[in-house]
């Protein structure tokens, strides 16, 4: 139970791009597709597992007062392999996605999680915290992702919506996702308020 309310946790209660609101500089920079918001979710999850599980694993033998860049050092070490890989494998994913891989690395996202839950738990609860938040930053940008490859390109995962359709190109711009991002956010609460209720 506590490891699947880890879960539920990180993609809706504690969603970090919709409820804690950060992270949001790849967030409205990659989703102008479904595609772009995929490759970013599997390459963040696997940095947060992975940096979760270790900084759990050695957070007894790391000294309090260096255990910031020891961290980043763990994170970096994860998004270097995440990089490597989409180069050898995906040119044209990485390509796609920029600078923006790089920048996990100083994703407060990342580090937050290892300075607020891995290095205060166990590694499988890590494990399943980072899974949780994964799968929360995949819920967030494939909903971004969704409505603007859509109302902006006319196309989900590269082919045709509606044939005909005059495509909105600020969709697919910095304002269009500013905007997709606030009425998702609206979304949110109304469905919050109303359960509360």
């Amino acid at each position: 139970m506590k490891y699947w309310q880890l879960i539920t946790d990180g993609i809706w209660h504690r969603n970090p791009t919709l409820v804690i609101g950060i992270g949001m500089c790849p967030t409205l920079a990659v989703t102008t597709s479904i595609s772009n918001a995929l490759w970013m979710t599997l390459a963040a999850t696997f940095v947060l597992v992975c940096s979760n599980a270790l900084v759990s694993a050695v957070k007894n033998i790391v000294p309090d007062h260096i255990r910031i860049p020891i961290f980043i050092t763990i994170i970096a070490s994860f998004v270097i392999i995440v990089e490597l890989t989409l180069k050898a494998f995906q040119p044209e994913v990485d390509k796609a996605l920029g600078i923006f891989i790089p920048l996990i690395v100083v994703n407060c996202i990342i580090l937050g999680r290892a300075e607020e839950f891995a290095q205060k738990n166990d590694v499988i609860s890590s494990v399943f915290d980072g899974i949780g938040m994964g799968m929360g930053i995949g819920f967030a940008l494939g909903l971004l992702a969704f409505f603007r490859e859509i109302l902006g390109a006319n196309k989900l995962m590269g082919y045709t919506f509606i044939p005909g359709m005059e495509p909105s190109l600020v969709m697919i711009m910095a304002p269009g996702a500013f905007f997709t991002l606030a009425f998702i956010l609206w979304g949110m609460n109304v469905i919050k308020s109303k359960s509360k209720k």
